[in-house]
């Protein structure tokens, strides 16, 4: 699949995605939503400088609280969990609150924690669920033939890519069978590069956000970290986007297995909100 039809894809990927969710999952995006809807108003109305420093003076005081890095830990280990989001903006915040490698070391060890946490708990909880699946979809009865196959470093790319998202990445991998948990542990651990560079961008938004260290800063320093951050983001989508056309490239051309299954396979990456632990609709 092209980058361009890929982008063309996510409406329908999302809305399939929304239309599986079951009705707390939907409640709760409905007000995740509004939530952020409200985020916006204030922003506009209060005026950006003083919601950066208020959010500054805020995480600083986060990061000097006792239990400051427990609580975000904690909240990294529960939006691990699909179909809560939020990954990405809590490991930035480690990086707002804590800085560099400080926010990383809280950020990491909680990301590993709550994806293993969820592994286990859906491979235990679903089994039933899981074999009922498997006999009647092709598609992943040839993505479990394609990563028996290859391993481990097909397994470690399918982590890397940008789909499924992490916390549907979580679910996803449990969902087939051919994937051990220290398989996929070790695949999370290179994650990690990822959720550096998210703790690093959270590192140069505080700088930007704190008025004082804002009005230490010459112009040029100030539009470095801009393009700091702009750049993060930059290599963070590309990489992404990279990695998952690479994954597509190694399925499809893998040797020693038929062209249909390796094509089945690469359809079932592609629709990974199709997951069985991801749907509300399969019936055991």
């Amino acid at each position: 699949m092209s980058y361009l039809a890929l982008f063309k894809s996510l409406p329908t990927r999302a809305y399939n995605r929304y239309r599986n969710l079951p009705f707390y999952g939907k409640l709760f995006l409905w007000l995740w939503i509004l939530f952020e809807i409200c985020l916006v108003i204030a922003l506009v109305i209060i005026t950006p400088s003083r919601v950066a420093q208020f959010s500054y003076d805020y995480a600083e005081k986060l990061a000097r609280s006792r239990f400051g890095w427990f609580t975000i830990g904690f909240l990294i280990v529960c939006v691990s969990f699909p179909p809560l989001p939020g990954h990405t903006t809590l490991t930035t915040l480690c990086g707002y609150a804590w800085g560099v490698p400080d926010g990383f070391y809280i950020a990491a060890p909680a990301s590993v924690l709550g994806s293993t946490l969820v592994f286990t708990v859906l491979r235990l909880g679903f089994q039933k669920r899981l074999q009922h699946f498997y006999k009647g979809n092709e598609k992943w009865q040839a993505l479990e033939t394609v990563i028996a196959a290859k391993g481990l470093p097909l397994i470690i790319l399918i982590r890397m890519s940008a789909l499924p998202p992490w916390t549907y990445s979580n679910a996803f991998f449990s969902s087939i069978g051919s994937v051990g948990l220290w398989q996929f542990i070790i695949a999370t651990f290179f994650v990690f590069p990822k959720i550096f560079l998210q703790v690093y961008i959270g590192s140069r938004l505080a700088a930007l956000s704190d008025g004082e260290q804002r009005g230490a800063m010459d112009t040029r320093t100030k539009i470095i970290n801009g393009l700091l951050i702009g750049a993060g983001i930059t290599i963070a989508v590309f990489a992404s986007g990279l990695v998952y056309k690479l994954v597509q490239k190694q399925i499809r051309t893998l040797s020693g297995i038929p062209p249909e299954i390796d094509e089945l396979a690469a359809e079932a990456i592609e629709d990974s909100e199709e997951a069985p632990l991801l749907t509300s609709n399969t019936r055991v």
